[in-house]
């Protein structure tokens, strides 16, 4: 549900982004607090720690803390998978593969945007609404393909222990989402003084964490509202929560090709870019005959 900036829309390389700090232990290459604006703070954009860390794009943390937010009307995608992840709160959403709906605490939604789909929604239900949106870069056989939605209720994630499998797999769960690339999103709840162990799959190089609520170990501290990029490695991680901590937890194989940004879109080639963004003009032209804007 959330858009390319404008400072986004540039040719990517590696650096780091402003406020953001490099830790001395081994396991944490370097770690951010993003920039805010209103409920959503970015956390990871392909201009700083997305390049790093692609095929994972963009995390925003969204919170309105019990504010009212108008959300996003519809605007379109190509190029990439948006997951977003409720943990307290809900979401409307519309998108034009025809669903339409409300997701609840604990819900998510996939929308695999290929060759150009429009989405849009806002919160839900009064009162506090929060989660995380991440954005996964397509490799070149999907980038252009066709568009899937895919929404699914609490009780239909999978979960393993102290984790829910939001994509991939952990232990004997596994997500019913087909992931573009070889990934896992983990979503964790930990009570204060508990731990969590995670080992990456092997080619996993690709591993980073971000904290909702609380607070945990690595063993250096981790704090909410937090992002980290942890070295890559086989070794596994361990988490131990200093407070009651929700977190998400990301690893994958590495994306291997160039991030090509449009207004809303990350491609591998501006070639493919362009054959995109005349697709969502095509989209757009149904939407304005249906009077949808």
């Amino acid at each position: 549900m959330t858009q390319i900036k404008s400072q986004d829309k540039t040719a990517v390389r590696s650096q780091i982004a402003p406020g953001t700090t490099q830790s001395s232990n081994s396991r944490i290459h370097r770690r951010t607090r993003g920039q805010t604006h209103g409920p959503i703070t970015r956390l990871m954009s392909p201009s700083d720690f997305g390049s790093l860390l692609k095929p994972f794009v963009f995390l925003d943390l969204i919170d309105n803390r019990g504010k009212p937010f108008s959300g996003f009307g519809l605007h379109p995608h190509s190029g990439i998978a948006t997951l977003t992840y409720i943990a307290e709160g809900s979401v409307r959403y519309e998108d034009t593969n025809g669903a339409t709906g409300l997701l609840p605490a604990g819900g998510i939604e996939w929308m695999r945007a290929g060759g150009g789909v429009w989405h849009g929604g806002g919160t839900g239900d009064p009162g506090r609404t929060r989660g995380f949106q991440l954005w996964i870069a397509l490799p070149p056989e999907l980038e252009l393909g066709p568009s899937e939605s895919v929404y699914l209720a609490p009780d239909v994630i999978p979960h393993e222990g102290s984790a829910r499998v939001l994509l991939g797999n952990y232990g004997a769960a596994t997500s019913s989402i087909k992931t573009p690339s070889p990934m896992n999103y983990l979503a964790i709840h930990l009570n204060a003084g508990e731990r969590w162990r995670y080992q990456p799959p092997v080619g996993h190089t690709v591993l980073w964490t971000a904290i909702a609520t609380g607070s945990v170990l690595v063993p250096d501290e981790l704090q909410q509202g937090e992002l980290v990029a942890l070295t890559p490695s086989n070794e596994a991680v361990e988490f131990e929560a200093t407070a009651d901590a929700e977190f998400v937890v990301g690893s994958a194989v590495s994306h291997n090709y160039q991030l090509v940004l449009g207004s809303h879109s990350v491609h591998t080639t501006v070639e493919a870019l362009h054959e995109a963004e005349g697709r969502i003009s095509q989209i757009r032209m149904r939407l304005i005959q249906q009077g949808r804007f």
